[in-house]
């Protein structure tokens, strides 16, 4: 796996919770923030193996090592990933789209995007179902669902960020009656069913902590491909 990480992953925020129609703010500027994207001999390594790719953002950055080590050590599976801080996920159906033309793809993808979604929650839906357009349906998704409430901007800002969260995970919720081959990683729904788990797992209501959240998500991902 190679690509560039630099010191600190994080959500790409410009502006306040007046600045737009839901609350949260707007986007910033993500293309200059830290990436991982595995190198061409990678890609085509995992192709040959049956492995698994990885599309997401910047809590994949962070912890999409861990996950490769858990992915090997616990199921034999290969990862390739494209990770990058701060990229929606219209962008990230992009990176998906362009792997597709230049190496196919493998039986098994995981999307770790939408927290950068917050930000415009209705465009979720059609970026899913192209997404799944673009994998057919000999392609299992395993797309890992969003909780994003940030303890820096102020209360208002994380109710607008809580409810855009769930707007987001409803879409996907919507989209796999659409889709048999969709799975959703419940990523969201296990930090809610202990109220110690916000704060346990989570940095600033946005990114896993290490290793604990780290843990607990990546062990999500694995078990939810084990299950197929």
């Amino acid at each position: 796996m190679a690509g560039a990480v630099a010191a600190a992953s994080t959500v790409a925020t410009t502006g306040t919770a007046a600045a737009d129609g839901y609350g949260s703010g707007t986007l910033g500027e993500w293309r200059g923030l830290s990436k991982a994207v595995a190198t061409e001999a990678t890609i085509e390594r995992v192709l040959s193996v049956n492995g698994v790719f990885m599309f997401g953002d910047s809590i994949a950055v962070q912890d999409g090592k861990a996950f490769a080590l858990r992915l090997k050590s616990e199921l034999g599976l290969e990862l390739a990933v494209n990770n990058w801080s701060g990229r929606p996920t219209k962008d990230t159906v992009d990176a998906l789209a362009n792997w597709r033309a230049n190496y196919g793809l493998p039986r098994r993808i995981v999307m770790a995007c939408g927290t950068n979604d917050i930000f415009n929650p209705p465009v979720m839906a059609a970026q899913i179902d192209r997404a799944m357009s673009l994998v057919g349906q000999r392609t299992t998704v395993f797309w890992v669902n969003t909780q994003v409430a940030r303890t820096g901007p102020g209360y208002t800002t994380q109710l607008a960020d809580q409810r855009n969260s769930a707007w987001v995970n409803l879409q996907l919720a919507d989209a796999q009656r659409r889709h048999s081959n969709l799975r959703i990683v419940r990523w969201a729904e296990w930090l809610a069913a202990k109220p110690q788990r916000l704060n346990t797992y989570l940095r600033k209501g946005i990114h896993t902590s290490v290793p604990y959240g780290q843990d607990a998500r990546n062990e999500l991902i694995v078990q939810a491909i084990k299950a197929g």
